[in-house]
């Protein structure tokens, strides 16, 4: 799940779900969404023309999520530009890519969550520092962990199966292998 909003640019009114559908085809042609797509079929899942959909997301204060077994969902009424629409679909295929390889992954289970939580944050570029900045967030040393953490848990903390302090211990003890583990990129991107 991509948290709506750590103080970004998503508090505006959003796009309607055709123009955010017309953003997620412009998100599709994109070196890192192609990239992930063909990791994703070279591990055996490849996705279909409706893996990913718009939809308009009232009681979700998220702006996007993934669906196992169904796909990804973009929330265009909290999307404002095309960067959110491809931020949402790069962290939301790292989720996919997890649950493709990991033929035992629980979603339910807070360790499992948080890992996924944690290589998403990691690898899909929603801590790089412009993004923080863009955010309020101003420190410039350990921001990248530190951001990964603080969403990590604002994600988990949907996760009806993970109490605060669960998500916490979870996101703890898996912090270094699931930090470390970089695949489908030979090194984080």
């Amino acid at each position: 799940m991509e948290p709506a909003s750590d103080g970004g640019s998503t508090g505006q009114s959003g796009k309607t779900v055709e123009e955010c559908q017309d953003m997620i085809q412009r998100s599709l042609r994109t070196p890192m969404v192609k990239f992930l797509k063909e990791h994703l079929k070279k591990s055996g899942c490849s996705i279909g023309d409706n893996f990913i959909k718009a939809v308009n997301c009232d009681a979700l204060k998220a702006t996007g999520g993934y669906v196992p077994g169904v796909g990804i969902i973009v929330c265009s009424n909290h999307i404002n530009i095309q960067d959110e629409v491809n931020q949402v679909v790069i962290h939301e295929l790292i989720h996919a890519y997890d649950d493709c390889r990991a033929a035992n992954l629980d979603w339910s289970n807070c360790a499992h969550h948080a890992c996924s939580e944690i290589r998403a944050g990691h690898l899909s570029g929603d801590c790089h520092y412009k993004r923080e900045l863009l955010r309020g967030f101003m420190k410039i040393r350990g921001r990248e962990q530190e951001c990964i953490r603080r969403r990590v848990m604002k994600s988990l903390s949907a996760n009806p199966y993970c109490s605060e302090a669960a998500a916490k211990d979870a996101m703890e003890a898996v912090w270094d292998i699931c930090y470390n583990d970089t695949k489908p990129f030979d090194r984080a991107p």
